[in-house]
C-alpha cells in the first residue's frame, strides 16, 4: 500500500519560511518523480506547485513560486521536501505530495500552510 504522509505545515507571517516534508512508503521511492500540489481556500481542485524527476533530479516550478520555493528529495530516507521562503498570503493552502512529474498519481492527505499576519 502506497502511503505519502506530509508534515511541516503551520501558521507563518508574510515573509516567513517553512519546510514541508513528505515521507513515502510502499513504493520504490527513488524510481518515482514526485510533485507538490496546493489546494487553495475557496478554489476548486488543486494546482501544481513543483515537481522533481526521479532519474536526474531535474526540477520545475510554477511561475509564482520560482525563486522562493525549492523542491528536493532524499532517496535514502524516502522523503520529499519543499523549502518555502518569502511566503505570501496567496501561498496559503493545503500542500499535498503526489507521485508523478507535473501530474498527480498517488496522493497524501496534505498539510495546512497558512500565511497571515
Amino acid at each position: 500500500e502506497v502511503q505519502l504522509v506530509e508534515s511541516g505545515g503551520g501558521l507563518v507571517q508574510p515573509g516567513g519560511s517553512l519546510r514541508l516534508s513528505c515521507a513515502a512508503s510502499g513504493i520504490n521511492f527513488r524510481r518515482y518523480s514526485m510533485t507538490w500540489l496546493r489546494q487553495a481556500p475557496g478554489k476548486p481542485g488543486t494546482e501544481w506547485v513543483s515537481s522533481i524527476r526521479s532519474v536526474d533530479g531535474d526540477t520545475s516550478y510554477r511561475d509564482s513560486v520560482k525563486g522562493r520555493f525549492t523542491i528536493s528529495r532524499d532517496n535514502a530516507k524516502n522523503t520529499l521536501y519543499l523549502q518555502m521562503r518569502d511566503l505570501r498570503p496567496e501561498d496559503t493552502g493545503v500542500y499535498i505530495c503526489a507521485t508523478g512529474w507535473m501530474v498527480a498519481g498517488e496522493r497524501g492527505q496534505g498539510t495546512q500552510v497558512t500565511v497571515s499576519s
